[in-house]
């Protein structure tokens, strides 16, 4: 086993392309961490300086207490897996998973031993003498991780090994990956987008944006106390509820959120409400999840919102709908992007930055999109609440709606999208 540190590491590419930001994170001994955030977030370059196939611009990297950042690759003891599989097409499934053995001068029968009981594991065990060309995606990607576990490293790194992958099979084999990398507690570092395989996979998950760390925590920790607005909105299946309100506390008994036409009481028993009232008379940003909403009868007198509903969604095992309530939605706040100004706002290049000019920035217009924004506007394109309703709806298409809301769920953040409750709950 052996423990990754990463201390204010930053990487910067020719042209001043600013990738990763003085990250430091660390993994520990047999600990399976995984690295999440959306495409160009500098994920995949981490894990690269990790193996030793990008070199570190500043900082440091300690692999098991030794200084590593002029080690060559061959002497890391890191095995990756890639997404794409990168096997030898010339050999067999047992030729490519024998080869690191090869290479190390392992004895063949031992080799061959080792190559079988593996592939028994692997399920891959029918296609020993078969060539890459002839197998699956899945198939590719056992093999894949075979060679890589063959040779017991002390690191696997893994960048997002199951994005080519259909539903089905990255179930199947995410399952397979965790009960695998756990029973030969190896240190794992696991690159992907999908929040999914985030939080089934990891002990602890690492979300990045814009080459910066934004959290890092237990899953249970960032899906339920995430430290910024970000992390809560990109931790999500369904589009976050975001929305902004003014903190009173009317005669100090209780701190009221105020969002116009509809108000939420937080009673000073929750351990919250001192920290918000630091806010009265501002605002803040409060946040909540579709399923911290649920529809409840015209007579609940408890916290809620109403509205009229716009339209229901049919997602197969459940039913989203979307709440008018006459509350603007916010766009989530994200931190500066320190990569436009690492190489100034035409960007690596005068051809970039005159694409950039014409059409815009194709990865800033998909999180827009991602977060109901109109390119460019700086405003919610719709003020609607989503609402889990499960595999019933209990509205049509233009019902008058009360929306009972869980306040023990709301997330509460200050305008700029940092967590307001700082400590972990």
């Amino acid at each position: 086993m052996s423990s990754v540190v990463l201390d204010k590491v930053t990487k910067v590419y020719p042209g001043g392309h600013l990738a990763v930001d003085r990250m430091s994170l660390k993994a520990e001994n047999g600990e399976f961490l995984v690295l999440l955030g959306p495409s160009g977030c500098g994920k995949s370059t981490l894990l690269r300086m990790i193996a030793g196939l990008e070199e570190i611009t500043r900082g440091d990297l300690w692999l098991d207490g030794e200084l590593a950042n002029h080690l060559a690759p061959r002497d890391r003891d890191v095995a990756m897996v890639f997404q794409n599989g990168a096997l030898y097409p010339h050999r067999t499934v047992r030729g490519n998973m024998a080869f690191p053995l090869e290479i190390a001068k392992a004895d063949p029968t031992k080799m061959r031993e080792r190559v079988t009981e593996l592939s028994k594991v692997l399920h891959i065990e029918e296609t020993l003498e078969r060539r890459p060309g002839t197998l699956s995606g899945g198939q590719r990607q056992r093999v894949a991780m075979g060679r890589a576990i063959v040779r017991q490293p002390k690191l696997f790194l893994m960048d997002e090994p199951l994005s080519n992958l259909d539903a089905g099979m990255r179930t199947e084999l995410r399952m397979e990956i965790s009960a695998l990398v756990r029973s030969l507690g190896v240190t794992t570092i696991y690159v992907t987008h999908d929040q999914v395989e985030a939080l089934t996979l990891a002990d602890r998950i690492a979300i990045l944006n814009r080459g910066v760390l934004q959290d890092v925590g237990t899953p249970a920790q960032i899906y339920n106390d995430p430290a910024t607005a970000f992390v809560a909105a990109f931790l999500n299946s369904q589009q976050l509820n975001l929305l902004a309100a003014t903190v009173h506390t009317p005669q100090n008994q209780y701190v009221l959120l105020d969002f116009g036409p509809h108000r939420l009481i937080i009673p000073w028993s929750d351990p919250r409400a001192y920290a918000i009232s630091q806010y009265v008379g501002g605002q803040v940003l409060v946040g909540v999840r579709p399923d911290g909403l649920a529809p409840v009868p015209e007579s609940y007198d408890g916290p809620a919102f109403f509205g009229r509903v716009r339209a229901l969604e049919y997602h197969g095992h459940e039913w989203l709908a979307y709440i008018e309530c006459g509350v603007p939605a916010v766009p989530v706040p994200e931190p500066p992007d320190r990569r436009v100004a690492a190489h100034g706002p035409e960007g690596p290049g005068r051809l970039g930055g005159m694409v950039r000019r014409l059409f815009g920035n194709r990865e800033e217009r998909e999180e827009q999109e991602q977060v109901g924004q109109h390119p460019g506007s700086g405003t919610h394109r719709r003020a609607d609440l989503i609402v889990r309703l499960g595999g019933r709806p209990v509205w049509r298409a233009n019902d008058a709606a009360k929306v009972g809301v869980d306040v023990s769920r709301l997330m509460l953040f200050r305008p700029d999208g940092s967590r307001i409750d700082t400590p972990r709950r």
